[in-house]
């Protein structure tokens, strides 16, 4: 239930804290609250405290001479202590800026930092939090990254999903002091990777400042992974090398810079969805002491949360105030930090209306829509949240590009052999059609992938049938079971040269098939170097080896990294696997309009020519060739291409197309082993043999 009668800010412009002349100027927002101070704090937590004045809109304000970068702060909200009518002030408790550009300092979970008692959450806790909370930092405007020069369509992008620490922790070419930071993604043998494997953005997991949950404290753990946002303009205080105090916004910027020189865009993956306070009965640091009910959506006695995040709270869209601070966070990491573009984790969370109810044509993405800073920047969502009809892949149109999980579902299940023809697979490759192509939707509206943070790393596909998650505490309960993966014939890590020869091979097969479809590939971070997380499909907590990058295992795995750069560069060399729409088969043609013979898009089955409705309906087949090409060979390099995608276990013949498909065909890279297949061009019409599980790509002369 949300409270529609709270006013909006009028100008946001006014809120957090910015250096103006000889001072300081502070605003917040907080229309239910009866008094508002600023807690100005020392480095030895000594507080001055200032009043602020109230506007008609909610928003609370004061300049304070003398006061500039790097000063600590927070405030004290009063008003009722009601919570059976959302209202949950309490000014014992020191309270984030939700628009703080930086914090510094952890959270005390032995400390008083719940509103409330311990023996009931109907009693305020009136001792003072102010050790046992993260403080807000002023930080002083500066130049904003440098833009990249080239900025890519979607279409031409490929995205490889890292984490800012685990990314370079262990890499050997950093110095050890900027491992694990912003400044170490920045260092050039790392960007230089980035570079020479294909890479043209990073999207990055959350570096919004977050905490980590309580149980997870408890247990020796933290939130690694970063979804738990404690400060939406914040970068994350501890992927710094130097310091807490503003330092993050400056190497930040740099990194971005950096990243901008090499040629790679940055996309942030976004958590507006719920904070870091977690549900109803959890602390008290920010949002919930500023304006419980306006921030959170709350159950119809407004003492619960109504989540659908399944983290404990849902942040409140319908409500006006809180939409403006999610597009004015957006604006800033934009306009000030420099991003190019972002993810939003569980978006549907912010489509729901005051009801809770999933609206496409939600304010938010109306804002986004006709924003003249936001509406040019790259939009991809995570299509569901936990609650009803959260799920709605293919609902988002057009200026949303969307994670298409039947992709991953699809690709793992296809070649542990757990699916029944190829019809499918032809969805797949061709940019899901099925999910994606209505009112005009491009075809870089999917974002294909095979594997992301969440869940099993590549190698880990073709290494376990199950979970191994021991090591999160929660006696391996933890995790999805719905891994779809196929351990080749032997549980864990093995030394039987077959078993290995065949986990290379297919997770070769599952890169292929995600670099080669249709649409907008997403790479994870490490899994062209066969990165393993020891069978840890929930490694959300392991800010640890588990999770880290092991740049060490280059040498053993130089057979995935070689086809991976090999199939990124074709893809970026040959603008027939970047297609900017769908293709439906339609007949190509000359400059002077007559008919080429062959399709833009064509389907083969391997013996007599293109596929037939029973091809298409044979549950036992495992073969299948797509034929894409251009009509415009003169400026295009590469215009007509062959892949063949055989998942069967032994070898199979398959004739190659004539005609006016082609002359002759090249093999150009594939999955199998050396010597499997041809290096000379081989004639049309002619028999090709295919190794089993094997993806071979060929190009049409």
């Amino acid at each position: 239930m949300t409270n529609p009668d709270l006013p909006a800010p009028t100008d946001t412009s006014l809120l957090g804290a910015h250096v103006r002349g000889n001072g300081t100027t502070f605003g917040l927002w907080a229309p239910r609250a009866t008094r508002v101070e600023l807690a100005l704090v020392a480095a030895d937590r000594s507080q001055y405290n200032v009043d602020m004045t109230r506007s008609t809109d909610g928003v609370w304000s004061v300049h304070v001479p003398g006061v500039g970068p790097e000063q600590r702060y927070g405030f004290r909200v009063h008003g009722d202590w009601d919570p059976e009518k959302g209202k949950r002030f309490n000014p014992a408790k020191l309270l984030l800026d939700p628009y703080a550009r930086a914090i510094t300092g952890g959270v005390d979970y032995s400390g008083p930092i719940l509103d409330h008692t311990a023996e009931s959450d109907y009693l305020p806790d009136l001792t003072d939090s102010f050790r046992a909370v993260p403080l807000s930092v002023v930080v002083a405007d500066s130049p904003a990254p440098t833009p990249i020069a080239e900025p890519r369509p979607l279409a031409d992008t490929v995205l490889y999903e890292l984490h800012v620490k685990g990314y370079t922790q262990l890499h050997p070419a950093v110095p050890e002091h900027l491992r694990g930071t912003y400044a170490g993604l920045a260092y050039p043998a790392v960007t230089q990777h980035l570079v020479n494997l294909g890479v043209t953005a990073v999207e990055l997991l959350p570096v919004h400042h977050f905490v980590s949950e309580p149980f997870l404290i408890g247990r020796g753990l933290s939130n690694y992974w970063g979804y738990n946002t404690l400060g939406f303009f914040a970068p994350h205080a501890a992927y710094c090398s130097v310091g807490t105090t503003g330092d993050q916004v400056r190497e930040f910027k740099e990194m971005v810079s950096a990243l901008h020189e090499a040629g790679i865009e940055v996309i942030l993956d976004v958590v507006y969805n719920h904070t870091g306070e977690g549900g109803h009965e959890g602390p008290t640091l920010a949002f919930r002491g500023i304006d419980h009910q306006g921030y959170y959506r709350l159950t119809d006695d407004l003492r619960n949360d109504y989540d659908v995040t399944g983290c404990g709270n849902s942040v409140d869209t319908s409500m006006p105030g809180v939409l403006r601070m999610v597009v004015d966070s957006l604006r800033y990491w934009v306009t000030e930090m420099g991003v190019d573009g972002f993810r939003f984790d569980l978006v549907t969370t912010l489509l729901r209306d005051e009801q809770h109810h999933v609206d496409q044509n939600h304010p938010f993405k109306q804002a986004l829509r006709e924003d003249p800073v936001l509406s040019k920047v790259k939009i991809i969502a995570e299509p569901w949240d936990m609650g009803p009809y959260g799920y709605q892949v293919g609902a988002f149109g057009n200026g949303w590009s969307e994670w298409n999980d039947r992709f991953r579902g699809f690709t793992r299940d296809f070649w542990r052999g757990n699916i029944g023809g190829v019809q499918e697979l032809g969805q797949r490759l061709s940019g899901s059609p099925d999910i994606f192509d209505h009112d005009r939707r491009p075809i870089s509206s999917s974002v294909n992938f095979v594997t992301a943070h969440d869940g099993f790393t590549l190698r880990d596909l073709v290494t376990y049938d199950v979970k191994h998650n021991a090591a999160n505490g929660e006696s391996n309960r933890d995790g999805s079971d719905d891994n779809r993966s196929w351990n080749c014939g032997y549980e864990g890590e093995t030394d039987d040269p077959e078993i290995k020869a065949l986990r290379h091979r297919q997770t070769k097969n599952m890169m292929a098939t995600l670099v080669l479809a249709s649409g907008v590939p997403m790479i994870t971070a490490g899994d062209e170097l066969g990165r393993t997380q020891g069978g840890n499909n929930n490694a959300y907590c392991q800010d640890s080896p588990i999770s880290w990058v092991h740049w060490d295992t280059q040498e053993e795995w130089h057979d995935l990294t070689t086809l991976t750069r090999a199939l990124l560069t074709l893809r970026t060399d040959c603008a027939v696997f970047r297609p900017r729409k769908f293709r439906h088969g339609e007949e190509l043609v000359d400059a002077e309009g007559d008919g080429l013979g062959r399709k833009d898009l064509a389907w083969f089955n391997g013996y007599s020519g293109e596929m037939t409705g029973d091809d298409w309906a044979d549950g036992g087949r495992r073969t299948l060739g797509m034929y894409v090409a251009t009509s415009d060979p003169d400026t295009e390099q590469g215009d007509a291409f062959c892949v063949w995608v055989h998942a069967g276990v032994d070898p199979v013949d398959v004739r190659l197309p004539g005609g006016f498909w082609a002359d002759k065909y090249t093999v150009l890279a594939h999955t199998g082993n050396d010597g499997e297949l041809p290096t000379e061009p081989v004639a049309a019409e002619s028999t090709l043999t295919i190794p089993g599980r094997t993806v071979v790509v060929m190009r049409a002369q």
